[in-house]
């Protein structure tokens, strides 16, 4: 029987009512968690004064307020206690492997027997490592670009401990360069990247293609190799290898998708190129002189100056760990970069901290902070390259290197002054990601 109007009405009304109270049954929004973190001395914002004993209250993860003294937390929120601890900002690591391990010697005894999934293994390990060492943010600028992206994206759902990634994928390089792992024989060079990442590039149409792929495969900066490069054993020196006209493709075409440009580059020719061609950061930076500093100042060029890692490939070249094509270049950079990196501080280039960890070992990366203060830099200097400046140079500054309302809780602590003792950075006691505390020393 067909349903007259009303009665259809009324039939929806009764619907409505019998549904009504299952509605108000759904399950209460859960009360948020609120912190209340305790800091001996604040060092909030990395380039200004540091505050006294100071609050900062966190509120499912973000800053909410920041206040000077021991406030007492209310009913229902939690305490963290760090006594007369010092505070600062979680450090943020420009230049970083996590699928390397820092050992070159067990790299080369295993490499017949690991696979893809063990790396994924071993980069999980490096990733927690890397962040109970205080770094919360890192750019991870080489690795297996599914691989790294499968991390980076585990790190994010709270799935695995580690730092935020912004990662690069597998660095782009001409046929022969730096980043091409083939050409030692012809299994290896069959089985490798080419077929896999297609990072390799002849020419700006074919390097404009190479960053697309890395793009597609998930890099969220890209990439590339100026020149030569201490620890590759297919080419040699350290001079330049990709021409200007492929740099500029290669850049342009990764600012387009909106992401920011790394050069591997060591010799002043490459760096120079790379510079004019509007990258965005020179990693290494080994052997600058006045006019190539001059043009960084110009374009406004930040240096990452990675002034561990020829230490680190110097001391495993004289160990006898390094194949002996890369012994006499560990050598030459290991001579150049700190001259190199004294004129850059003190002609003022932009500096932005980075380590290239995975050439040294993960967890070690504060050593950095040392070699950047015999540099010439002063304490603060340098803990503001690794927090506000390397926001800066990630175009992150709304989520990194600063404790404020609105900010992700990244914090740490250590014990003694970093302002005095920059060393006191390698020994971190206290790691807060997000809110959640994944560290504390008692």
């Amino acid at each position: 029987m067909r349903l007259a109007r009303p009665a259809l009405l009324a039939g929806f009304a009764a619907l409505i009512a019998v549904a009504a109270p299952a509605a108000a049954e759904a399950p209460a929004k859960p009360a948020p968690k609120v912190v209340y973190l305790h800091a001996g001395k604040l060092l909030d914002q990395p380039g200004k004064p540091p505050r006294g004993a100071s609050t900062v209250v966190i509120t499912d993860g973000v800053v909410t307020s920041v206040s000077d003294g021991t406030l007492p937390a209310p009913a229902g929120a939690a305490t963290v206690e760090l006594g007369d601890a010092f505070v600062l900002p979680g450090l943020t690591d420009m230049h970083v492997h996590l699928f390397s391990d820092g050992d070159p010697l067990r790299e080369r005894l295993e490499q017949s027997t690991r696979d893809r999934e063990d790396a994924a293994y071993l980069a999980a390990q490096h990733a927690r490592q890397t962040l109970e060492a205080g770094f919360t943010t890192v750019r991870d600028l080489g690795g297996p670009p599914r691989g790294i992206r499968a991390l980076r994206d585990a790190i994010n759902a709270g799935e695995l401990p580690g730092p935020t990634i912004i990662n690069a994928g597998t660095m782009i390089s001409v046929s022969g360069g730096h980043g091409d792992g083939g050409g030692l024989n012809e299994e290896s060079y069959g089985a490798f990247a080419p077929h896999d990442y297609n990072n390799l590039c002849n020419g700006a149409d074919d390097c404009r293609r190479a960053v697309r792929e890395q793009i597609r495969l998930g890099a969220q900066v890209i990439k590339f190799a100026a020149t030569g490069g201490v620890l590759s054993n297919v080419a040699g020196g350290l001079g330049q290898q990709m021409t200007s006209e492929e740099m500029k493709a290669v850049i342009d075409t990764a600012h387009s998708f909106g992401r920011k440009v790394a050069a591997h580059s060591h010799a002043a020719a490459g760096t120079m190129a790379a510079v004019n061609a509007g990258v965005d950061t020179i990693d290494h930076g080994t052997f600058l002189d006045e006019a190539t500093i001059k043009a960084m100042l110009a374009h406004g060029t930040w240096l990452v100056p990675t002034m561990l890692a020829p230490v680190a490939a110097l001391a495993q070249a004289r160990a006898g760990l390094l194949p002996p094509a890369t012994i006499p270049k560990a050598e030459n950079a290991a001579a150049a970069e700190r001259q190199s990196h004294e004129l850059a501080i003190k002609m003022g280039v932009k500096i932005a901290f980075g380590t290239d960890t995975g050439v040294s070992k993960h967890g070690d990366n504060a050593r950095e902070f040392a070699l950047m203060v015999r540099a010439g830099m002063t304490p603060m200097a340098a803990i503001t390259a690794a927090t506000v400046s390397a926001a800066d140079a990630l175009g992150r500054t709304d989520t990194v290197g600063r404790i404020a309302p609105g900010m992700p809780a990244d914090i740490i602590a250590v014990h003694g002054d970093p302002l005095t003792d920059v060393t006191r950075l390698e020994h971190v006691d206290f790691v807060m990601k997000h809110g959640e505390v994944v560290k504390q020393v008692p």
